[in-house]
C-alpha cells in the first residue's frame, strides 16, 4: 500500500523559486571583490538572484555541461558565487567548491579527482588559476566572476568572462525535474594526512540538512534575519546558510575576501546584520578590533561558533561585553556539516549563570536527523553519564555512506566514526575532549587536549594557545603547552602554569611552556596538531 501524498522530489532549485517568490524584493548584499581595499557592495534581491540563475544554468548549457557533471569554484562569499550555487545544481550538474587555502598541490589534486569541467573564480585568485592551470589538462575553460572591465591579464587557455557568459542567455527556465538523489556539490575534507576526500551531497540530503539547520533549536532562521555567513562558501557549503537563508527568506550580508574586524564590523552595523556563524581564529580578529576602538554592536545578537572548540573566554566576552549569544554548534563535511547545537532545554533556564555557562562551552544536542553514540575500543557503547568518553559515532540521512570514488564504504556497523573523542550527558549534551589522534595518553588515562588549550586562552596576555603530548619516558605522553602571547604583552613560563592551578587535576598540569609567534592551521582554520607534533619531535621535557 502506498501513501495518497504528492510525490514531489525535493531538489535544490525549489529553495531559490520559494524566496523569489515570497521573498522576492529581500535583499542579498554582497561586498564586491573588484573593489579591493575599497569599500564597495552589490545589492539586489532573491528575484533578481532567481533571473540570473537561470540565465546562469543555460550559459552552462550551452558550455556543454551535462547532467552530474562537476563545476569548480575558487571564490569568497558573494553573490556571484550565490548563483553558482543555484545555477549549476538546479541544472542537475554538480558545483565544487574548493578551499583557496589549501596547498596549490592539493588543489591541483582535488580538481582533477573531481573531473571538473569548467573552473570558476574570484579576482583574488586569478594568479593561483595562471599558476594550476597546467596542471589541470581535464579543465574546459576558466571563467572569471567578474564583469568585462575587470578581467584579468593571466596567461589561461579558453579565459571565459562570466557576466558576458550570463548576458547572452534568456533568464527563461523550467528548472528540470530529476530524481532526489542527484548528486548536488562536492566538497573535499581539508586532507591533514593524505589526500583528501570528496563528499558527495545529494539534493534530498542538502534540503533534509536545511530543514535540519532551520529549525528552533539549529540556526532559528526566519524572514526577520539579517544573515552574515563568516564561514566562506567553499567551508562545507558556508554550513549550509545559502540553503537556509533562501528557505527563511532571511536577508544575506556577503563579506567577500574582507574579512579584518574593520570590515566585518562595518558590514555588521550599516546592514543591520542580526545572526552570523564562523570559526573562532575570525571572531578573534574582530573582538580584538571592537575592543581596542571601543566599538559596540547595535542589531547582532547571535553567532554560531563551530568548526573548533570556541574557547569559553570567547563565549563569556561575547556575551559580556557585547551581548552578543554565542551557540556552540559542531558537524564535519561528512554531515553536510551540522551534528550538534548547545540550545538549552526549558529546564535550563533556572539554573544560575555559571550552572548555564557550564552546558553552553558544550558542543550541544544532535539536531533532528543526526544520531549520536559513544564507544570504547571495542566497539561497545558508553554510558550517557557526561563522564564516560569514547569514539563519537553518527549517521542520518545527510551523513556520507562513501566518499567520491571510493567503493568501500566509509561505515562502521552502520555508523560513521568521527573521530572525535567525546562524552554525552543524560540530557544529551555532547562535549568534544579531543580528536582520537590528539588526545595526550599519561600513564594509561587520557588528557584533553582542548580543556589545557581552553584554560590557556583564558589568560589575558595570551592570543592562541595549543597543547600536544610530548614522549616521556615514564609516563608515555605528558601535555606541551604552545602559546601565542598577544601584541605587546608579557607572560612567563612560571605565571602561565600556575593559571592552570585550581582548575583542573594537578597531572594534567603541562609539564612545560613554549612561546612561538604563531601556530600552524588548517586550511579550515583548525589548529594542525600534526605539524606541531612534527616541529617538536624529539622536544626535551623538564621532566623527563
Amino acid at each position: 500500500m502506498l501513501s495518497s501524498m504528492m510525490q514531489r522530489p525535493l531538489l535544490i532549485s525549489s529553495l531559490l523559486e520559494h524566496a523569489a517568490h515570497w521573498h522576492g524584493d529581500t535583499e542579498i548584499v554582497s561586498r564586491t571583490v573588484e573593489s579591493g581595499t575599497d569599500y564597495q557592495v552589490h545589492r539586489y534581491t532573491y528575484a533578481d538572484a532567481l533571473r540570473r540563475c537561470k540565465q546562469l544554468a543555460n550559459a552552462m548549457s550551452r558550455l556543454g555541461v551535462k547532467r552530474g557533471e562537476r563545476i569548480g569554484t575558487l571564490a569568497w562569499n558573494g553573490y556571484r558565487h550565490f548563483e553558482l550555487y543555484y545555477g549549476v545544481s538546479g541544472m542537475g550538474a554538480v558545483i565544487h567548491t574548493i578551499n583557496p587555502r589549501l596547498f596549490p598541490e592539493q588543489i591541483a589534486y582535488i580538481a582533477n579527482h573531481a573531473e571538473d569541467q569548467y573552473l570558476c573564480f574570484d579576482l583574488t585568485f586569478a594568479p593561483l588559476v595562471e599558476k594550476l592551470a597546467p596542471s589541470l589538462p581535464g579543465v574546459k575553460g576558466f571563467i572569471a566572476m567578474t564583469d568585462r572591465a575587470h578581467m584579468p591579464a593571466i596567461n589561461v587557455p579558453n579565459l571565459l568572462c562570466y557576466e558576458d557568459l550570463l548576458s547572452a542567455e534568456s533568464d527563461q527556465l523550467v528548472w528540470p525535474a530529476f530524481d532526489e538523489t542527484t548528486p548536488s556539490s562536492l566538497c573535499y575534507t581539508s586532507g591533514t594526512t593524505g589526500n583528501p576526500k570528496g563528499v558527495m551531497y545529494s539534493h534530498r540530503s542538502t534540503l533534509i540538512h536545511t530543514y535540519g539547520v532551520m529549525s528552533p533549536d539549529a540556526f532559528c532562521l526566519s524572514s526577520r534575519d539579517v544573515v552574515l555567513p563568516v564561514v566562506p562558501m567553499f567551508h562545507v557549503n558556508a554550513w549550509g546558510l545559502p540553503y537556509v537563508c533562501a528557505a527563511a527568506g532571511a536577508k544575506m550580508v556577503m563579506p567577500g575576501a574582507a574579512l579584518d574586524g574593520a570590515s566585518l564590523h562595518r558590514l555588521f552595523e550599516e546592514e543591520g546584520v542580526t545572526m552570523s556563524a564562523g570559526v573562532p581564529t575570525v571572531w578573534m580578529g574582530l573582538l580584538n578590533y571592537v575592543k581596542s576602538n571601543n566599538l559596540k554592536f547595535s542589531t547582532f545578537k547571535e553567532t554560531v561558533i563551530g568548526g573548533s572548540a570556541c574557547p569559553p573566554a570567547m563565549i563569556e566576552s561575547f556575551e559580556r561585553d557585547f551581548g552578543v549569544t554565542v551557540v556552540h554548534a559542531w558537524g564535519m563535511s561528512e554531515m553536510s556539516p551540522l551534528g550538534t547545537m548547545c540550545r538549552l532545554k526549558a529546564k535550563h533556564l533556572k539554573l544560575s549563570p555559571t550552572e548555564q555557562f557550564a552546558i553552553k562551552i558544550k558542543q550541544g544536542r544532535a539536531v533532528f536527523g543526526v544520531e549520536l553514540k559513544i564507544v570504547d575500543g571495542d566497539g561497545k557503547a558508553l554510558p550517557h553519564d557526561g563522564k564516560a568518553f569514547g569514539d563519537l559515532m553518527v549517521r542520518g540521512p545527510w551523513i556520507v555512506d562513501q566518499y567520491f570514488k571510493e567503493e568501500r564504504s566509509a561505515l562502521r556497523d552502520g555508523w560513521f566514526a568521527t573521530g572525535d573523542v567525546a562524552t554525552i550527558d543524560a540530557d544529551g549534551f555532547m562535549q568534544i575532549t579531543d580528536r582520537s589522534k590528539d588526545v595526550i595518553k599519561s600513564g594509561g588515562e587520557w588528557i584533553s587536549s582542548i580543556d589545557l588549550e581552553n584554560i590557556a586562552v583564558a589568560h589575558p596576555s595570551v592570543m592562541e594557545a595549543g597543547v600536544i603530548g610530548v614522549a616521556h619516558p615514564k609516563w608515555d605522553e605528558r601535555p606541551l603547552l604552545i602559546v601565542v602571547k598577544k601584541q605587546g604583552a608579557e607572560i612567563s613560563r612560571e605565571e602561565m602554569l600556575k593559571f592552570f592551578e585550581g582548575k583542573i587535576a594537578k597531572w594534567w598540569m603541562p609539564d612545560d611552556v613554549v612561546f612561538v609567534d604563531q601556530l600552524p592551521h588548517t586550511a579550515t582554520g583548525k589548529l594542525l596538531k600534526t605539524k606541531m607534533r612534527e616541529e617538536f619531535k624529539g622536544y626535551k621535557l623538564p621532566t623527563a
